[in-house]
């Protein structure tokens, strides 16, 4: 089975994709040593709506090696680039060839808000700083409680007011 052929345009516009998040991550986030609140995942979530789970995928978690590479903000630590990459495939999932509604948009951020930030990364985080799940749990319980909402409505609000540029883009 040949793989499929990926556009000069479609790997343009995830290369440009992938630097927004770069730069929303690094640059334009909230940071503490326990929580991240930023808006790196509208980028992904793009990918993931226009390119599939494998590119959204593929493209967080080389997003976060290059992240780490050009703009360190402590030492690297690669279970942080498996929940970017679960986290792309996750949007790719719920959202790649479906109609973006709120109700998807939302299920798309209650799964990586839930599953992935608060357990996994919770989980990443007791490992790194060596701290208890109950120490951290009631700052992670807060970055979910805003960063669910927040992506829901924001994939939903960016997508529609981008999907006519967007929208004719594939692989």
């Amino acid at each position: 089975m040949k793989p499929k052929k990926v556009s000069l345009r479609a790997l343009t516009v995830m290369a440009c994709l992938m630097t927004m998040e770069i730069i929303l991550t690094r640059f334009f986030s909230i940071h503490t040593p326990y929580v991240r609140i930023g808006f790196g995942f509208l980028p992904i979530s793009l990918i993931g709506i226009m390119f599939g789970p494998f590119w959204a995928g593929l493209n967080y978690a080389a997003g976060d090696i290059l992240g780490m590479m050009i703009f360190p903000s402590g030492p690297y630590f690669p279970g942080f680039t498996l929940s970017a990459f679960l986290t792309g495939i996750i949007f790719g999932f719920v959202l790649h060839k479906k109609q973006i509604t709120y109700k998807r948009t939302f299920l798309a951020a209650i799964t990586v808000c839930g599953l992935v930030n608060l357990c996994l990364d919770t989980y990443w985080l007791t490992i790194l700083m060596g701290q208890g799940v109950i120490a951290l749990l009631p700052l992670r319980l807060l970055r979910f409680a805003i960063m669910m909402p927040l992506q829901g409505f924001l994939i939903h609000f960016v997508w529609h007011r981008c999907s006519s540029v967007f929208g004719r883009i594939s692989l």
